[in-house]
Order: structure tokens, then sequence, then C-alpha cells
């Protein structure tokens, strides 16, 4: 049976002494639930930011207002920068950050129901 990606992921930030973050919109805070389901995840992870409004990331994650304007909440512009302010803000060595519409609605055309964006950063 193949391991868990969360055990996956917590041996390989403890093998490197490395710390993670999340900055999460449509996921709810999902990923921190899923890693910090295993035990001794403390030695890793640092903490996440369940962001949905516009307002937290800009306010919290310092997402630039002219990206969320000219690109919305759900785009790659917006992602990097959730990771960025992530990592500035927990003072991670990694961070994903995870952005997308989840629905049942909020689709639209050019901007389909599952439409998801995943950035991950590191540190430097």
């Amino acid at each position: 049976m193949p391991e868990l990606l969360e055990i996956s992921v917590g041996e390989a930030l403890t093998r490197r002494g490395w710390t993670l973050s999340a900055a999460e919109s449509c996921t709810g805070g999902l990923i921190m639930h899923r890693l910090t389901n295993i035990a001794g995840s403390s030695r890793y992870v640092q903490g996440g930011l369940v962001c949905y409004s516009n307002e937290v990331k800009r306010d919290l994650l310092h997402v630039p207002q002219h990206i969320l304007d000219t690109h919305g909440a759900v785009s790659e512009p917006t992602a990097r920068q959730m990771v960025i302010g992530a990592l500035a803000l927990f003072g991670t060595d990694v961070d994903v950050g995870v952005t997308g519409i989840a629905g049942p609605g909020g689709g639209t055309d050019t901007q389909p129901v599952g439409l998801t964006y995943i950035a991950v950063g590191v540190k430097g």
C-alpha cells in the first residue's frame, strides 16, 4: 500500500530540517488538517491561514490590491503572492498556497467551478 502523502511530506521536511506553512482559500484548512493529523507534525508545521476574503489576502498576506483587481482572487499571480506573504508571515522554509472556486456556485465561463491554482515556495 502506498504511503500517505502527508507522511512523505513530513518525512522530507524532517530530513531537511525545514518548516512548513500554508495559505489556503478554497481548501479551507484541509491541507493543514491532513498534515497535522500525523504524530510529530509539530516538528515541521508552523501554522496556516484560511484566507477566503480579498481583504485577508491583502491585509495579512500582502497580496497587492492591483493583482486582486487585475487578475482576481483565483489566479496564478494571487496564488504566488499568497505564498510569498505566508513565507514572511510564518517565517517558514516552505509554503503552499491554494486558491480556487470550490463550488457548487461561483463559477463563470472563464473561471469554472473546480478551477484551482496551487503555488509552492521555498524561502530564498
